[in-house]
């Protein structure tokens, strides 16, 4: 790695920093330009190692100060990087539903990583603010690439821990999603979980009553939360501040296989939801047209 004072005025050299984007329990995503080409960019926390390419694209650049990185992981030459990093450039390739990590760099008192950014793009939250909810059949598309998504990471070692509407950002140029956000990531592991990370109206039952979960079954049960947040513009166990399991009342709009696997991803007892391979065989998830 450069020493970070070179790193830094590397950096300077290929971007210039714009406004404030949002910020995260990590860090702050800012706007900037990338000065090769006056193409204009996202910026955001982080450092990078791979080099942008020449054609004109926007990015994202993630801050990430120092004092607030919580986990951290070993590179192969032994040097200490944040462990979001790491899981990024395990899940970078390979996969179009996942956000891509260019670059990152270290600074003296922070990391900045360098994330590809659609042209026009809006998270799924946002999605929602404006519609209320989505028709099925849309949201069955995107739950799809959402699911494939979330495969690849785990096929790569890689467990999410944050899937909700805000981690996800829409294309809407051409419907194509971007699963962001690796900032409550951890490695797959099969034994169970006994340190929550993540948003806690999103975490399962197991960890409400148990503190403990197992990886895979924890994120079944958020991409039934997804999906009916998607469906209906709610959450189905949630009243007011406090969330209370129950039934989940349906739309009657809303066929019986999209019940189905809503239903199956929700089961209160973690063994009683199906697998992700098994997800992804369900009938209402067969033949989805995709990007």
């Amino acid at each position: 790695m450069s020493p970070a004072g070179k790193a830094q005025e590397a950096l300077q050299e290929r971007y210039r920093m714009g406004s404030l984007l949002g910020r995260d329990g990590f860090g702050s995503v800012f706007s900037g330009m990338r000065l090769a080409d006056g193409a204009p960019v996202s910026g955001g926390a982080g450092g990078g190692r791979r080099r942008v390419e020449e054609e004109k694209e926007e990015v994202a650049i993630k801050c990430v100060p120092r004092d607030r990185i919580q986990h951290w992981g070993k590179l192969p030459d032994s040097a200490r990087a944040p462990l979001e990093i790491m899981l990024l450039d395990k899940v970078s390739s390979g996969c179009a539903g996942v956000i891509q990590l260019l670059e990152w760099v270290e600074l003296p008192n922070s990391f900045l990583m360098v994330l590809e950014r659609p042209e026009r793009c809006q998270d799924l939250s946002a999605v929602l603010a404006e519609r209320r909810f989505l028709p099925e059949e849309e949201a069955r598309g995107l739950f799809r690439q959402v699911l494939d998504a979330v495969r690849h990471c785990t096929s790569c070692g890689v467990l999410h821990r944050d899937i909700k509407p805000e981690n996800i950002l829409l294309d809407l140029a051409t419907g194509q999603l971007k699963l962001i956000d690796f900032g409550c990531g951890t490695f797959l592991q099969d034994a169970a979980y006994t340190q929550f990370a993540g948003t806690l109206s999103y975490s399962p039952p197991e960890w409400i009553y148990h503190q403990r979960y197992h990886g895979e079954a924890a994120t079944i049960w958020s991409l039934g939360l997804l999906l009916y947040h998607l469906v209906t513009g709610k959450h189905p166990f949630r009243r007011g501040q406090e969330t209370i399991w129950g039934r989940i009342l349906f739309p009657r709009r809303l066929s019986q296989e999209c019940q189905d696997i809503i239903k199956r991803c929700l089961s209160m007892q973690p063994l009683d939801r199906p697998s992700l391979q098994d997800l992804s065989h369900h009938p209402w998830l067969q033949g989805v047209r995709l990007p």
